[in-house]
């Protein structure tokens, strides 16, 4: 008897859905239930009702177009490495060898410490 095995192509591939990869699906799910609550919300203040079409309307191109604009500019990851590219800092300064020389003459827990301790208190060196 013999065994039939299926296999799973594209496992490792991201999802894409007309165009939008990854995450972008989901930005762009949530922002139209965001829409859809403005609407709703809207309508219940008595606010004219093509007013309120043409904002909704008019959002929602807006955010169409500017999550498929991310999703092809940055792609699956492309958008959390430009944040954290972002937040890396433009210059290391030092004002004292004293972590240096620390490490180097045996004391390591307290290097570790006071690194430790300049990280936190200063948000670098």
């Amino acid at each position: 008897m013999s065994s039939v095995y299926h296999i799973n192509k594209g496992v490792s591939k991201p999802i894409v859905f007309k165009g939008l990869k990854a995450q972008y699906i989901a930005y762009l799910a949530i922002g139209l239930v965001l829409l859809l609550l403005v609407f709703v919300l809207g309508y219940i203040l008595g606010m004219p009702l093509y007013l309120l079409l043409g904002l909704v309307l008019g959002l929602g191109a807006l955010l169409f177009y500017g999550v498929f604009r991310l999703s092809f500019r940055f792609g699956e990851h492309g958008l959390m490495k430009f944040f954290a590219r972002r937040g890396l800092p433009g210059v290391i300064v030092f004002r004292s060898r004293h972590l240096f020389t620390a490490l180097k003459s045996g004391t390591r827990g307290l290097g570790l410490v006071f690194l430790a301790l300049m990280v936190f208190v200063y948000g670098g060196f």
